[in-house]
């Protein structure tokens, strides 16, 4: 009689639905993966957050209990265990330093793990948790959600039948933050990773996704609300410029009260992604639980390279930087 591994005889049990436990429940990202969790017919069982601002629970499993202190929910989640009713999934949504550790906590759990980006903030963690992983028989997932964007899809379709190809790339993203976010752990470069980490890990991982591996790095601009530079890839050049500051807004948007601005060109042509992501965290868990899923592997490209540009001096301007890049260093 042949035998079946546990860790598969999870991820199968697609006739009930899974238990999921939720740390981070008052964060920005969180009530996606409430919807994620609603929408693929699953349950809340546990939730986690300092914070007690968790009305949003109501919209989707108010029977779920809350905890705002980590060892009250550890021990929770420790004795469901014990009596046999554990949860499958661990979903992670706290501040990017916290991880790591909390992706610990959830092995050890005999859950799986789905983390939010970035996995962990540095190369050398993720070959500590697969280490863990491997002893532990349960899985680690990160949400790579633009990788299931079918404008995404397309491209790297596009640049595949390209064959070897290289191509031009920009890539301007500014989405305004308030004074709050300096003095929140955002603004922790130890905590957050910095900008290129906090709202360009996405892109990163997007790049190498669609283009390649990445050969070389330069950065031009390394700063508390921008951050830019230029990428070789396999196939293709990348200049990429990042920021939080309004005043770094095109005039256009500016003149009609916008606070985001957001722009791929390919060969000077503009990638029209602006619709499709309202449900790419339930398309996410529908991969992760028909036994798919981003793991460890796939997360790392775009960390090595996040953690490359955080600890990169700023160069000199030259023609091949962002245009972006002369207004602020003027």
């Amino acid at each position: 009689m042949s035998q079946i591994d546990p860790t598969e005889a999870q991820l199968a049990r697609a006739d009930a639905p899974r238990r999921f436990a939720l740390i981070g429940a008052a964060g920005f990202v969180a009530p996606r993966h409430m919807k994620a969790m609603k929408d693929t017919g699953n349950v809340l069982v546990a939730a986690l957050d300092p914070n007690d601002c968790v009305g949003v629970l109501d919209n989707y499993f108010p029977e779920a209990n809350f905890f705002t202190e980590f060892e009250r929910f550890d021990r929770h989640i420790d004795k469901l265990r014990r009596k046999n009713a554990k949860v499958d999934f661990v979903s992670i949504c706290s501040p990017n330093y916290l991880h790591d550790s909390h992706i610990r906590f959830t092995l050890r759990s005999e859950a799986h793990a789905i983390c939010e980006k970035p996995l962990v903030l540095n190369p050398w963690n993720v070959d500590a948790l697969a280490e863990i992983e491997a002893e532990s028989g349960s899985r680690i997932f990160n949400i790579l959600q633009l990788r299931l964007h079918p404008s995404i899809i397309a491209l790297r379709e596009k640049v595949a039948r390209a064959g070897g190809a290289t191509h031009d790339v920009n890539i301007t993203y500014i989405t305004s933050r308030g004074r709050w976010y300096h003095s929140s752990w955002k603004g922790e470069l130890a905590k957050s990773g910095g900008i290129a980490t906090n709202i360009g890990v996405h892109f990163f991982d997007m790049l190498s996704w669609v283009f390649g591996v990445v050969e070389s790095s330069t950065v031009h601009l390394n700063r508390a609300d921008c951050a830019a530079g230029y990428l070789q890839l396999k196939n293709a050049r990348v200049r990429w410029f990042l920021s939080i500051n309004a005043e770094h807004l095109p005039d256009t948007q500016k003149r009609k009260g916008q606070r985001t601005y957001r722009s791929i060109t390919l060969g000077g042509h503009e990638i029209d992604f602006s619709d499709g992501f309202a449900d790419l965290h339930t398309e996410s868990y529908r991969h992760i639980l028909s036994d798919g899923g981003f793991g460890l592997e796939e997360a790392r490209s775009a960390i090595e390279t996040i953690h490359r540009i955080r600890g990169a001096q700023e160069s000199p301007l030259t023609e091949g930087c962002h245009p972006f890049c002369r207004q602020v260093r003027i």
